[in-house]
């Protein structure tokens, strides 16, 4: 609805009738002082008007520049038109609702892929220009807080990769699919690219005859127009920047039924459908499993997109997550590790995606959770046991911290290499803080502690604070100080229950 603007009273709107007021004010006096007043508000605003654009954050350890202050996006409405060709730009209109949470004079966006062509803000034509990587959007007149606005922004989205920055767009053997995580959603889209502020997601895609769109949440409509057709999707939960997808291919899109009826659906190339079916038929079951282990699946849908394209990774986008299909097709990589890793995206529909991190430092709640499941999944269905693996992490754990810092604090990535914080000591080196967890609370309140974590925070986001005080709530004591040291210690602290294990020293730095 639309709010009525906040007023503040300054000095100059004081009342002034006690005692200590001046006697007379004429009104020539009065209207001089407000000329004067008026005179220095008009050139305060025009130098900030003329002060130049600057790219701006949400002051995220990892990614300083990434996110936007001074709003709270509601939903983003994404229209994509692909032309035909994974390597001509899509054009594409953005539309952003969002509440202002500060008064804002400019807008900062996160875009920096695409030429952008127009930007309205509620409906009337706004300046733009570039800072960085933020499109910097300024309003006819400033916003006040508390307020509702539109940003509607008209672009291209560019699958080519720049020569410098790799991510976003991912182009497939047949046609386009995403890869967002962690900085990268706007090369395709403009956004407030930090998992802070998730949203609702509507995704429009209009592609050619003979080309299947698929995206985030459910089907709402299907349109034909011409040679071409418009597929929307719609999300029923929020949903962070990093984890949007849209695939864009010659696919066949195959339905089955989940738990409770859960409808699952998995996106293929068509030509590989009967090769990739017994590995898709395995979903319902896996589902069946995690909600065993911590609740109810948090989304409407859930399924695998199997992209015929080269990545070097899987990734937990929202209700449909993307697997390169050579993982299911390649013969070297066993049936039990191929299952895991499946079971690895699964896991974070609830870590990582229904519960996502306050800030990137706090990427080891999403991907220690997934290695742990995918480890227990392991052990109960292949008999390769957690506790070896955990062994093999306890021996490894002081080099990875040495490389690339503690779970909870990993070193910034280098340069040019935003992904080089997925590193094996926010996977292996974080599912070894939740074993000492259980070792150290037992089996009983760690499952409970699980459960309660997505629950808890299901839809939302959270820190590490947050889980080192629901797991203290839960066990009935202070965990901090004995979290402290796995978390963010430079020495992997002793394992309780296991003083037999060792951790090998990293190796000493060269001479120089």
């Amino acid at each position: 609805m639309p709010l009525t603007p906040h007023t503040h009273a300054g000095p100059d709107h004081a009342d002034r009738s006690g005692p200590d007021a001046p006697r007379r004010r004429t009104g020539r006096a009065r209207r001089r002082r407000a000329a004067a007043l008026l005179a220095s508000a008009v050139s305060v605003c025009l130098l900030a008007a003329s002060a130049p654009a600057e790219p701006l954050g949400v002051g995220d350890r990892l990614f300083p520049h990434l996110g936007n202050p001074g709003y709270d996006v509601a939903s983003y409405d994404l229209s994509f038109h692909y032309p035909g060709s994974n390597t001509k730009p899509l054009t594409a209109v953005t539309t952003i609702d969002a509440w202002t949470t500060t008064e804002l004079d400019r807008i900062n966006l996160d875009f920096a892929h695409g030429e952008v062509r127009s930007v309205e803000v509620d409906g009337r034509p706004a300046d733009f220009t570039g800072a960085g990587e933020d499109l910097v959007v300024t309003p006819d007149e400033p916003l006040p807080r508390g307020s509702w606005m539109r940003i509607t922004v008209r672009h291209t989205s560019d699958p080519v990769s720049a020569a410098d920055r790799d991510g976003g767009w991912v182009r497939t053997a047949d046609g386009l699919a995403m890869a967002n995580q962690a900085d990268v959603a706007h090369l395709v889209f403009p956004c407030n690219d930090h998992p802070s502020d998730k949203a609702m997601f509507t995704i429009r895609i209009t592609a050619p005859d003979g080309y299947t769109a698929v995206a985030n949440g459910l089907p709402t409509g299907v349109d034909r127009f011409g040679r071409a057709t418009t597929w929307t999707y719609r999300t029923r939960h929020p949903m962070a920047t990093e984890l949007a997808q849209v695939s864009i291919g010659r696919s066949t899109v195959l339905h089955r039924e989940g738990p409770h009826g859960l409808p699952v659906r998995d996106v293929v190339p068509a030509k590989d459908r009967a090769a990739l079916e017994p590995w898709l038929k395995k979903t319902p079951g896996q589902l069946a499993w995690m909600e065993n282990k911590v609740g109810t699946y948090p989304f409407e849908t859930y399924g695998l997109l199997m992209a015929t394209a080269d990545t070097g990774f899987e990734l937990e986008t929202q209700t449909l997550s993307l697997f390169e299909k050579d993982l299911f097709t390649e013969p070297a990589y066993p049936k039990w590790y191929v299952e895991s890793i499946m079971v690895h995206e699964l896991s974070h529909q609830w870590f990582g995606d229904s519960v996502s991190p306050r800030t990137w430092s706090d990427l080891w709640l999403n991907e220690g959770h997934a290695t742990w499941y995918e480890a227990l999944y392991a052990e109960e269905k292949a008999g390769r046991t957690l506790e070896a693996r955990m062994k093999a992490a306890y021996s490894a754990s002081d080099r990875w911290r040495a490389a690339g810092g503690p779970p909870a604090a990993p070193k910034p990535p280098k340069a040019g290499q935003k992904i080089g914080i997925f590193r094996a000591n926010v996977y292996d080196g974080a599912a070894l803080v939740l074993y000492a967890l259980r070792q150290e609370i037992g089996h009983k309140s760690f499952e409970s502690l699980e459960r309660a974590w997505v629950q808890e925070h299901r839809d939302g986001t959270a820190s590490t604070a947050d889980f080192v005080h629901l797991a203290s709530e839960i066990s009935g004591r202070d965990l901090d100080g004995f979290l402290q040291g796995w978390l963010y210690g430079k020495k992997t602290p002793p394992m309780p229950g296991r003083p037999n294990w060792k951790a090998v020293a990293p190796a000493a730095a060269p001479v120089k």
